[in-house]
Order: C-alpha cells, then sequence, then structure tokens
C-alpha cells in the first residue's frame, strides 16, 4: 500500500496511486528495457564512451525544439508534473535515505516523490534563478545522459547558457584557468583554420589539427565563451554528474539540480524532486526553467 502524506494532496495521492499501479509503463527500470524508438527514458551512457551514438537513431535529432513553445505561465500545474511522469522515482532497493523526507510513498516497488514538495522546490529553484539571471550572471547546464543530453543542450541554446553534454572533463571547475588556457588555444587554432592560416603545414599536421579541433568542439564546444566560473550549474543526472557536483561544491558554484530518489538532496543547494531519466520529465522541467531565464533577461 502506498504510505499516504498529509503534504500531498488527496486528488495527487489518488493519481500518482493509478499511474504507479497502472499495467502500462511506468517506472524508469522498464522503461529502460523498451526499445530506443518507444522509450522515454534510455540507456545511460557508458562512463568510458564518448560516443552519443548517432549511427544508432540517437534522440538528438528526435529532440530538435522539443522544448518550444515555451510554456505561458511561470509554474506547471500539478496534473502535468503528473502527466509527464515527474513523481515516479527509483525502484525501493535503490533509494537514498536522505531523499526521504521528498518520497511520498511507494507503490509496487517504485518510489513516488510528492509533487507538492517538488512544485514548492521548483519554485525556489526558478526564484535563484531569476536572480543569476537579473545579475547578468551565466548558469552552466550540466546533462550526459544519452536519453537527455540533447534537451539539455538545446535549454542551453535557447537560452544563450554555455553547456556540458558529452564528457564532464575534470578539472572544468577547480582547474578553470588552466582550461581557458587551453580552449583559447584551440579558438586560435580555429580561427587559424577558418583564415586558411593552417593550409602552409603538410597533409598529415593538417589532418592533426583537424582532428584537434574536432575533439575540442566535441568536449568543450559548449564552453568555450565562459570566461570565468559560472554563477550557477543547472544538473540533470546528478549520479552521473558527480564529479561536477563535487567540484561545484569545492568552488563554491551554487547548484540547482533535479534530485531523483536515489540521490542525496543535501549535496544540492536548490534540489528540485523529480524523475531525471525519463525524457518527459526532463522536458517539462527544462521548459519551465529556459522560460524564467528568457523572462528574466527581458526585465
Amino acid at each position: 500500500m502506498t504510505k499516504k502524506l498529509q503534504s500531498m494532496p488527496s486528488t495527487a495521492i489518488e493519481d500518482a496511486e493509478h499511474e504507479a499501479g497502472s499495467g502500462e509503463v511506468e517506472s524508469k527500470e522498464e522503461e529502460k528495457r523498451l526499445s530506443e524508438s518507444e522509450k522515454d527514458s534510455g540507456k545511460k551512457n557508458d562512463p568510458g564512451q564518448d560516443d552519443k551514438g548517432e549511427a544508432k537513431g540517437n534522440i538528438s535529432s528526435k529532440n530538435e525544439n522539443k522544448l518550444l513553445p515555451l510554456p505561458k505561465g511561470r509554474l506547471p500545474k500539478l496534473e502535468e508534473l503528473l502527466k509527464a511522469g515527474v513523481h515516479f522515482g527509483h525502484q525501493k532497493s535503490r533509494w537514498d535515505p536522505r531523499a526521504g523526507s521528498y518520497i511520498f510513498g511507494e507503490r509496487s516497488g517504485i518510489h513516488i516523490i510528492n509533487l507538492k514538495i517538488t512544485y514548492q522546490k521548483l519554485e525556489t529553484a526558478l526564484e535563484k534563478i531569476k536572480s543569476v539571471v537579473n545579475g547578468k550572471g551565466t548558469i552552466l547546464f550540466l546533462g550526459t545522459k544519452k536519453q537527455i543530453y540533447a534537451l539539455v543542450k538545446e535549454a542551453a541554446e535557447i537560452t544563450g547558457m554555455p553547456y556540458v553534454t558529452g564528457r564532464w572533463l575534470g578539472g572544468t571547475f577547480t582547474n578553470f584557468t588552466t582550461l581557458r588556457r587551453r580552449i583559447q588555444k584551440l579558438l586560435d587554432l580555429e580561427k587559424k583554420d577558418e583564415g586558411g592560416e593552417l593550409s602552409h603545414y603538410t597533409k598529415k599536421e593538417r589532418a592533426d589539427f583537424k582532428k584537434l579541433i574536432q575533439d575540442f568542439e566535441k568536449n568543450m564546444g559548449g564552453i568555450k565563451s565562459l570566461k570565468d566560473l559560472p554563477d550557477a550549474v543547472f544538473v540533470v543526472g546528478v549520479k552521473e554528474e558527480n564529479t561536477a557536483v563535487a567540484e561545484a561544491r569545492k568552488t563554491g558554484v551554487p547548484i540547482i539540480a533535479l534530485t531523483d530518489t536515489n540521490n542525496n538532496p543535501k549535496e544540492i543547494d536548490f534540489p528540485i524532486p523529480a524523475n531525471d531519466d525519463a525524457v518527459k520529465s526532463v522536458q517539462l522541467i527544462l521548459r519551465y526553467v529556459a522560460r524564467e531565464i528568457l523572462e528574466a533577461k527581458k526585465a
């Protein structure tokens, strides 16, 4: 039986129980067993794999313009959160006890996230985002999981913010000065290539330069305009991005993140309890985050 909490509206309880107990695909574990063409939640990136799998029908093309049009209202309705599956946590056996205060209960072995808390935390996170952007600050978008990285990149591009959707380079925050020097050298190389200055080199040297530039775009293209540490980082996939989270905490960069039931929300400055695996869940949250940034830029 689902544990009922007073902090979640009775209508939400009924809907959540119905969703969690239905015979349709509801848990992220089941979603991951679906075929690539049907699933909302796909396989995570192999930690040692840089290739995003374009040859396998990668969803980057499927996710083009998936965030537009942006919503008119500032916050989603409870029904939107339910429909997007934001309330689905992980299997009970995989939970982090420190996330317990965000959990409504469980059904069929799957934890259900308290959407009333999600709503409140999302509002707080949006206030932080608004504050950063109003101060002309920068928010770095981070998310490398195969099923959501294209959405994260789109949100960053829509809002004109930097992003990392490939492999996180260790030291991006903690050794930013050195990283910035490397970026500048590669920017200079890119400029020379565009200006035809590399034509004086041998064919092999030009090929090596091209490979270097391609690797640069793949790993650092989203942060090449970053002149200093960002004023905040928005993370999708706290578990996968644990190195980045640790670097942000060490360097004092505020962390805004979707926190699933297998995450420790105490590591996050502005946690948003939510399903961070399913495409529809991440898509919904990112639409409201992008809207907040663009509205703040207009002010």
